[in-house]
């Protein structure tokens, strides 16, 4: 079986700006909900989605934010939504998880997945397995990366 070709996916928001500055709203410290994200250049044979939201720069490694997978081909992930299903953040619950670094500022990078399949995985899976589901079926993928610092006093 020949190697799938992976296409380059443009990802944008129209919440933020690539590197920019998360709004509150999309925070802890706001309502904690996802922020809209736009998505171009799906490879036609896509079936599913699947969105991975990780912070690097926390202190004890990845943190997760969002999984979701199954999602349905689409160029657009609407605000505050629950798309396809759910797997679980670092927190070890299912959804969006605003981001919320204890000190400093941080980088949210939003993953977006284009797969050639709908993926045989139980609800609740974890990123990482849900990463090695995925390696055999990627036909596109695309990223982008806001930033985001508490705006609430203390820690710097």
């Amino acid at each position: 079986m020949p190697a799938l070709t992976e296409v380059k996916l443009s990802i944008s928001s129209p919440a933020f700006e690539h590197g920019g500055e998360i709004p509150l709203k999309y925070s802890c410290e706001g309502e904690s909900i996802n922020p809209p994200l736009d998505i171009e250049g799906l490879p036609e044979e896509t079936k599913s989605l699947s969105i991975i939201v990780e912070d690097p720069d926390a202190p004890n490694g990845i943190f997760v934010h969002w999984v979701c997978f199954n999602v349905d081909p689409a160029k657009h992930i609407a605000e505050n939504s629950h798309p396809g299903m759910s797997g679980h953040n670092s927190a070890g619950k299912t959804g969006y998880r605003g981001p919320c670094p204890p000190s400093g500022s941080h980088r949210y990078f939003f993953k977006v997945y284009a797969l050639n399949t709908k993926l045989d995985v139980q609800e609740g899976i974890q990123a990482e397995p849900l990463k090695e589901a995925m390696e055999k079926h990627k036909v596109g993928f695309g990223e982008i990366m806001g930033r985001y610092q508490k705006k609430g006093g203390g820690n710097s």
